[in-house]
This record gives C-alpha cells, sequence and structure tokens, in this order.
C-alpha cells in the first residue's frame, strides 16, 4: 500500500500538473471505484483544481466551488500521468482525469476491487474521510507519546493505526522499528520515556529520508515505480538476507495477509518471536534464539523442500505470502 512517503512523491508530481488546471472530465470505468453518489461527477467538469493534499494515506484534490476527490489507492492502486486523452486500459483500469496537459489513469492490479474514489462537497463532508491519525512530521515529542500511548497496543499495530498516527503502513513500520532498536511486539504502555524519543526520532528520521530519497529518484518525472519492497530497506521484505547493521539473518511473523519484518539481533536482543500460529503448531520445538533458528536450517535433508518458504525448523507457513504490491 501507498504510505507516507509514496504518497508525498505523488502530490510532488501531481502539484505542478493540475493545480491551476480546470477538470475537462472525469471517466469512470470500474462500477466498483466511485463510492459516492452525490454530488454526480459531472459537477465537476469544468472546475479549477486549487491544490492537492494528503489525508492520511488518501490523496485529496481540491477544486473550486469545495468539491474534493479524495481518492484512496488502497493495496494496488496506482497512479499513471498519460498523454491528453488517454484511453483507460481495457485490465486494470479504473478511472481517468482529464486535462488539457494531460490525462491521470488509476489503476488497480488483481481483481479485489478496493481502492475507492469519492466525490464530496464542503469540508465537513471532506472531515468525514479524515481518519484522525496524527501528523507524525509535523508533531512535537510530547504529542507523539500521547497519541502513541492512548490505547495499549503492540508498537507494530500502534504504528500502523491511521487513528493513532497518519500515514504509516506496513513497509515503513518495520524501517522505523529497525531504526528504532525495538520490537514490534513490544507494548506501547511498556516503553520507557528514553525508548518514546528513540522511536520518535526514528520515524521522523526514517520517513523524511524516504521521501527525499523518492523525490530524488523521480526527479521531474512522474512515479510509476512505486512499491512496498525497496532497494535499501534494512528489513521490509528482507526475510534470511543479512541485516545491513549487524549481519544477522532478518526474521518474519506473518499474520493474516500481512508480514512483520526484524532483526532479533538488533531488535529483540536475539530472540526469535513466535506468530500465533506457528507457536501452536511447533510448541516447544520453537526456536528461541537466532543460533537454535540457524541450527534447524542446518539439520534440513539436503534439497528438503518441506517448508522452504515457511517459518523456523521448516513448520510449513500458516497463511499466504503477502501481496507484494501492499
Amino acid at each position: 500500500m501507498p504510505e507516507l512517503p509514496d504518497i508525498a512523491v505523488y502530490l510532488h508530481a501531481l502539484r505542478p500538473r493540475v493545480v491551476g488546471r480546470q477538470l475537462e472530465r472525469l471517466r469512470i470505468a470500474s462500477p466498483f471505484v466511485l463510492r459516492s453518489a452525490d454530488p454526480p461527477i459531472g459537477d465537476l467538469a469544468r472546475r479549477t483544481v486549487t491544490g492537492v493534499q494528503r489525508l492520511g494515506k488518501r490523496i485529496v484534490f481540491a477544486f473550486d466551488g469545495e468539491y474534493f476527490v479524495v481518492l484512496h489507492l488502497m493495496i494496488a492502486g496506482r497512479l499513471h500521468w498519460k498523454p491528453a486523452g488517454a484511453p483507460i486500459p481495457r485490465r486494470a483500469g479504473l478511472a481517468a482525469c482529464d486535462f488539457p496537459n494531460g490525462t491521470l489513469l488509476l489503476t488497480e492490479a488483481g481483481t479485489k476491487h478496493r481502492a475507492s474514489l469519492y466525490v464530496v462537497r464542503g469540508k465537513g463532508a471532506l472531515a468525514q474521510h479524515d481518519p484522525g491519525g496524527l501528523d507524525v512530521l509535523g508533531a512535537t515529542l510530547e504529542q507523539f507519546r500521547t497519541a502513541l500511548t492512548r490505547e495499549s497496543h503492540t508498537l507494530k499495530r500502534a504504528l500502523t493505526d491511521p487513528r493513532l498516527l497518519d500515514g504509516i503502513g506496513n513497509a515503513y513500520s518495520d524501517e522505523i522499528l529497525h531504526a528504532a532498536r525495538l520490537s514490534p511486539l513490544r507494548l506501547t504502555s511498556q516503553l520507557t520515556p528514553e525508548e518514546g524519543e528513540r522511536l520518535f526520532r526514528a520515524v521522523r528520521e526514517t520517513l523524511s529520508t524516504w521521501i527525499e530519497r523518492l523525490r530524488a529518484e523521480t526527479g521531474d518525472g512522474f512515479p510509476e515505480s512505486v512499491t512496498a519492497f525497496r532497494d535499501g530497506m534494512a528489513v521490509h521484505g528482507r526475510f534470511r538476507q543479512p541485516c545491513p547493521v549487524c549481519g544477522s539473518p532478518v526474521q518474519r511473523i506473518r499474520y493474516a495477509a500481512n508480514e512483520v519484518n526484524y532483526c532479533a539481533t538488533c531488535q529483540t536482543g536475539g530472540r526469535v518471536l513466535a506468530d500465533r500460529g506457528l507457536s501452536r503448531l511447533l510448541k516447544d520445538d520453537w526456536p528461541r534464539s537466532l543460533d537454535e533458528w540457524e541450527d534447524r536450517l542446518r539439520q534440513r535433508p539436503p534439497g528438503s523442500t518441506h517448508g522452504a518458504g515457511g517459518g523456523p525448523g521448516g513448520a510449513p507457513d500458516p497463511v499466504p505470502r503477502s501481496d507484494p504490491t501492499e
């Protein structure tokens, strides 16, 4: 799923292309993407874009007359800037915004139809789409601590809860926790003041660094390679690859359709974290340390494929692999 750094780069590319331009037409190709009926999309024709902003992980196009288009890309939605009048792709195309200088295409890989587009009028209607999370890049340390500890959750869950913090998802939460040297399963209520400050710095530095890096990669072009898995990430999507800090193999916990990636040496004192499914399956056989985990790998019969993509000790994966476009 595009997260704060990815959305920031989209906004950086969109502003010089659409702000101050009139929308000629909004074309809808998929009946699943448009989630609102009033006001009708025809009301947007010939209206001028007055601004483009971020609302959590949503992109908001503001038009004169207090009209807004709220776009949530979800897992596999992507934006593309094409020559004016470009056709909507038959298979993955959802919608198109036609401007005099180009066409903005919305596409979505897969068949789950999670991306959404709302047309609303008035700031009150727009506010209903705000999850309410804290803008971490503009927050103070005390504001961050208050939001983080409002409820007692694991750090992984708290960082990715849009009601608590703004714009952080599965990928960058892994990177933030690695930079902060904190376990993803540590409870927010158990953080010391020093750990809370360390996490605050890691959030701001990680997100700011990736925003600048992605802007530099995109330049004046339009971002066409938005993905949750990027070269240069420390742990996210790097299961069994060496941690760039200590060289230990990156570990993971799988749950539902997501996974947590972490370094046991840097974040958990060498302890391998068990997910709920594998803990029940392996019970006392679950490896408790990196040494035990590596011993299990060495003890596998040559050519064995049992559990090749799975958890420690050769156990099969409890859930399918995460969607690479999340």
